[in-house]
């Protein structure tokens, strides 16, 4: 069993007992004295902060004296907004905040293994599929709500009828490989970058690992960027009235 983090003994601890009654009863695989992993641990750590986040941010509002966390915020949707304004079109608005949440939650995971007594679950497979799978059924869902079942599925046909059998399975494939894609490209990234600040922090502990800490931040922020950019083409091909 794997060592646990502070944060994740605090919540075995709690909710050990409530966790192994859910993994029981759901007949999951799991480790009774530890039911919860780190890497979910951190998760409930991310959800968390950002609730009491939004809660703070949304009780200090104010047209007339914002303040410093919310030109942030309002800088991070105006670049989500642009963003999709130019993918998806005018209509895009009403995705913002699937996107932004998707942005924060994927960044500030990928940044949590810098703070000391914490890990980055985006490095833990896992983490990245569940949010690949997330974007996935998403884009689909408004795909489905704005053309319709029939009129979205026939953009898995092909424009020609008499390609249908043909396209039909490329196009299941194209729509998965993407789940895969996401994955993969966030897990390997986050993966590495930890064992490389890892071994260097390990190795020279003064100087040269600093370097290797502010690529790690780099990539982290790239990394949540490509992240949302791809959620955001995949959602413009789902929604777009020209299939």
């Amino acid at each position: 069993m794997p060592e646990q983090l502070p944060f994740t003994k605090l919540l075995n601890h709690l909710f050990g007992g409530l966790a192994n009654s859910l993994l029981n009863a759901c007949h999951l695989p799991h480790e009774t004295a530890a039911p919860i992993p780190n890497y979910v641990a951190m998760q409930i750590l991310v959800v968390v902060g950002l609730i009491v986040v939004f809660a703070v941010l949304r009780m200090r509002l104010s047209v007339e004296n914002p303040g410093g966390l919310q030109h942030m915020f309002e800088g991070l949707r105006g670049f989500i907004v642009g963003q999709s304004r130019e993918i998806i079109g005018h209509h895009s608005e009403s995705f913002t905040a699937f996107l932004v949440t998707l942005g924060l939650f994927i960044v500030i995971c990928n940044l949590l293994g810098l703070v000391p007594w914490f890990e980055t679950p985006t490095a833990t497979p896992s983490v990245p599929l569940g949010c690949a799978i997330v974007a996935f059924f998403y884009y689909h869902a408004q795909g489905i709500k704005r053309q319709g079942p029939l009129t979205y599925a026939k953009h898995f046909a092909g424009p020609m009828p008499v390609l249908a059998p043909l396209m039909v399975p490329i196009e299941l494939i194209s729509h998965l490989a993407r789940v895969m894609s996401l994955t993969i490209r966030l897990f390997a990234n986050m993966f590495a970058g930890d064992m490389v600040t890892l071994v260097f922090f390990s190795l020279v502990p003064v100087g040269i690992p600093l370097i290797f800490l502010g690529l790690h931040i780099a990539v982290s922020l790239l990394q949540a960027y490509i992240f949302v950019l791809l959620t955001t083409v995949y959602l413009a091909g789902a929604v777009a009235e020209e299939h």
